[in-house]
């Protein structure tokens, strides 16, 4: 079982839904640092569960960092963070053990491991193993922040409940702000009370809703990434597809592209004063060509499918009589997955973004200069 993503930034995950804890450890950390802790339980609490439209499942979600830091900076050796479970009730899925739940990795991990998975809440395919990817990628986002790259993403639509999408150009700041004020992450007001309606409405009737993510990164010099499997869209859409749940990954416009002609598809090239001289006008692209950005904002979008765990009464079989059955899944869960997972598309993004930063050491050194190497003599000495 591979839980390891990125090559210059290693981040590897553990643990399972119900066991004692779930954590992280990153490898290539660029030494010297600073991470603010507080601003990371912040941004990890954006994935936590609880609230109206999420799962009852409460649990504070505090990271707990082991090692890899000295008095709140990065050292240079690999960084190990662990969530302590404290909520399970395990009690919920004795049916599954027998009655594996339709469009869920039950049946196919039976056949895999031979039944010797843990199905406590779906153990190592549970989306609450996206809780670890939040600690990793909001220390990435730190890191990404202080070289002017910004990340957000926000609901696009919530069944037919649609959100404005974002400026292909460029996000308006107080924009992105608003929507960490609303109830769901989105851009509009509107979309807010729409969204909520919807989700609401399919908890009521004991099924789920899917939904639309979408992502920008802005910031992001021109010329990383490469041809073929060294495409910077690539490398994130791997990463985008260990999401749980997320079923499609589209760049700029996407499968919508597959219906123009080149010229209505095409980014024109216009003169600029940033580096490398010019400026697509458009970003129909999505901020990468070739596999290499363009310096434009990188645009994706991830489709995510509804929560399968739900309470009406679906099709199965039962392992142990060899029978057809049926279940209707106890326990707590999202009616619609896609609302916590906002911030895990930003963290998967700022682990991408920074594994592609550090493949280039003139745009993100990774050695500290000569001159500190006394100070942290010293420090290290007291």
């Amino acid at each position: 079982m591979n839980t390891t993503f990125g090559e210059n930034l290693r981040t590897t995950v553990f643990g399972q839904s119900h066991a004692e804890a779930i954590g992280c450890t990153i490898e290539g950390l660029p030494a010297g640092e600073a991470i603010d802790l507080a601003e990371l339980a912040a941004f990890t609490a954006r994935r936590a569960p609880g609230g109206r439209l999420a799962t009852q499942r409460k649990e504070p979600d505090i990271p707990e960092v082991l090692c890899g830091l000295l008095d709140g900076v990065t050292c240079g050796a690999p960084l190990t963070a662990i969530i302590r479970n404290t909520n399970q009730r395990s009690q919920d899925y004795r049916a599954i053990a027998d009655l594996p739940r339709p469009s869920h990795a039950d049946l196919p991990a039976q056949v895999r491991y031979q039944g010797h998975q843990d199905v406590r809440g779906g153990g190592a395919f549970s989306g609450r193993l996206t809780a670890p990817i939040t600690i990793a990628g909001g220390i990435a986002l730190q890191i990404l922040a202080r070289r002017g790259i910004r990340i957000a993403a926000h609901l696009l639509s919530v069944g037919d409940a649609e959100d404005r999408p974002l400026n292909p150009m460029g996000e308006d700041e107080e924009a992105l702000k608003s929507r960490l004020t609303r109830e769901l992450p989105v851009l509009t007001d509107e979309a807010d009370k729409a969204m909520g309606e919807t989700i609401a409405a399919a908890r009521k009737a004991g099924d789920s809703v899917g939904a639309v993510v979408e992502c920008i990164i802005e910031g992001m010099p021109a010329g990383l990434g490469g041809p073929l499997f060294e495409g910077f869209d690539g490398k994130l859409a791997f990463g985008l597809m260990g999401i749980p749940g997320v079923k499609g990954v589209e760049f700029g416009t996407g499968f919508a592209c597959a219906r123009m002609k080149g010229s209505e598809n095409n980014d024109p090239w216009r003169v600029s004063d940033l580096p490398p001289g010019a400026a697509p006008v458009t970003n129909r692209a999505g901020g990468i060509a070739g596999g290499i950005t363009t310096a434009a904002p990188v645009i994706f979008r991830i489709a995510m499918k509804p929560t399968p765990s739900i309470a009406l009464a679906q099709e199965t079989i039962s392992l142990e009589r060899g029978e057809n059955a049926e279940l209707g899944v106890r326990g707590r869960h999202d009616p619609c997955i896609a609302v916590r997972a906002v911030p895990v598309a930003e963290a998967v993004a700022a682990l991408a973004a920074l594994d592609l930063l550090l493949d280039s050491p003139a745009v993100l050194p990774n050695e500290l200069p000569r001159a500190w190497a006394s100070c942290a003599l010293e420090k290290n000495a007291k």
